[in-house]
């Protein structure tokens, strides 16, 4: 009996199963990653910048803001880049349009401040 060339056979590694599906299964499941990344984070992002721009460029005299300062005021004068806001009776103050947080109603508070206890 020639039992070398059984031995030899048995010697030689399989070839993996999954060998081929996973070059494949990499550069998928990368493609799968950013979608969901991009449907996750990105989107949403980009909407609400898009709707901030709308609201800045939508300021007029007399709206109520506030500014990322904290400052609340009225809207006086509007120009190109800038605007002039009164926070009190005879003081006015010129701020950049990307400084407006929110624009307010009447009578309306922030909503980002809880009240105090």
């Amino acid at each position: 009996m020639n039992l070398l060339p059984l031995t030899i056979a048995q010697a030689a590694p399989a070839a993996p199963a999954g060998a081929g599906q996973s070059t494949m299964f990499m550069p998928v499941m990368m493609v799968i990653l950013f979608a969901i990344m991009y449907f996750m984070m990105i989107r949403p992002q980009k909407r609400r910048e898009k709707e901030r721009k709308e609201m800045i460029n939508a300021v007029k005299a007399g709206n109520r803001v506030l500014l990322t300062s904290g400052i609340i005021g009225e809207v006086v004068n509007v120009k190109e880049s800038t605007l002039i806001v009164r926070i009190a009776e005879g003081v006015k103050i010129e701020c950049v349009r990307s400084a407006i947080s929110q624009v307010l109603e009447k009578g309306e508070t922030p909503e980002d401040i809880e009240p105090s206890k």
